[in-house]
């Protein structure tokens, strides 16, 4: 059984719930503003597709504090539920976007996110 069939067998209610994502991606240099294009267009076409939660995302360029050539973007978005991820992988509006941005990229860190309370 492959870790995906785990986790749903493991918590299958899970796959029902929204899931807050965070996206790192490590842009090459003199791709950002290329790369900023499409990004713009990333969370419209998931959202018309009904694959994202109605919360609107959020996005952070970030500039490596000790290399300050590295540059990276930072989104936050939820998914509907634990399937639109893989019904993403399967539609072509998507994936329009997905593919031209790996050659974009030196690097990219997906990351379901939950809040964690600290109380305070």
């Amino acid at each position: 059984m492959d870790a995906k069939s785990k986790r749903e067998a493991s918590n299958p209610g899970d796959l029902a719930k929204p899931v807050p994502t965070l996206v790192t991606y490590r842009v090459k240099k003199g791709r950002e503003n290329e790369f900023v294009r499409l990004l713009a267009k990333h969370w419209p076409t998931l959202n018309q597709l009904g694959l994202v939660s109605k919360d609107r995302p959020r996005y952070w360029r970030a500039i490596d504090k000790r290399d300050h050539e590295k540059i990276s973007f930072v989104e936050l978005f939820t998914w509907k539920d634990g399937k639109s991820a893989d019904v993403a992988h399967q539609t072509p509006e998507v994936m329009a976007l997905w593919e031209p941005m790996g050659p974009m990229l030196e690097g990219l860190d997906l990351q379901a996110v939950e809040p964690l309370d600290l109380g305070h």
